[in-house]
């Protein structure tokens, strides 16, 4: 049962476009503590995801939404869906892979799912494909070492971008509007002494 087909009431905190209703908040899902099946594709939801106690739940997927933070979002599933085994999570940042990000390749997903069932050990199918048990037991030795840790950029100090673009010319050849000449002096000067070229040639010849 898809809870984007509800009312707004129902669901919390959300977006209309074009009459469908995009969910941002789960508020009202506290409400339906016996679901077995939940499905949240196509919508708003982040890292502030928050589930209530779904002890029942056994398939969440959260397709095509705005979930980052993966090790946050695993940590609440443990906690909140401990009889979960399908998750999905396809067209999220959090998942990794050639259809979010050309810079991702089966390399990335492979040790995406790793950390994931690390993380939710009972998990019998992950996205698309069914859980292995030679994943399972990767996931029991090197899941822990697969977390992907990206720097957070301070909020401090936000460094102003340059006002010209950097060139290595100096400053009176930097006005494409001025064609003239630049005369400057060099601390480095050649005298030809290590020059292999200079030994074929005779003094006479200077």
């Amino acid at each position: 049962m898809s809870f984007r087909k509800f009312k707004k009431w129902h669901l919390g905190e959300g977006l209309q476009v074009d009459g469908i209703f995009f969910i941002r908040s789960l508020e009202g899902l506290s409400a339906f503590g016996s679901l077995e099946e939940l499905i949240l594709d196509n919508n708003l939801l982040g890292n502030d995801l928050v589930l209530p106690g779904l002890p029942r739940l056994h398939t969440l997927t959260l397709n095509k939404n705005q979930i980052t933070d993966l090790e946050s979002l695993l940590d609440h599933l443990a906690e909140v869906t401990p009889a979960l085994e399908y998750l999905s999570l396809l067209g999220n940042v959090a998942c990794p892979n050639e259809l979010i990000s050309l810079e991702k390749d089966e390399e990335d997903y492979k040790r995406y799912r790793c950390f994931v069932l690390h993380k939710l050990p009972n998990l019998k199918f992950l996205d698309a494909r069914k859980v292995t048990r030679k994943e399972r037991e990767e996931a029991l030795v090197r899941g822990s070492f697969m977390k992907v840790v990206k720097p957070k950029a301070s909020s401090d100090h936000v460094e102003a971008p340059p006002e010209h673009p950097y060139t290595p010319l100096p400053s009176a050849s930097r006005d494409l509007t001025n064609h003239r000449g630049v005369l400057g002096k060099c601390r480095y000067v050649y005298y030809g002494k290590n020059s292999e070229g200079n030994r074929f040639i005779r003094d006479d010849q200077l």
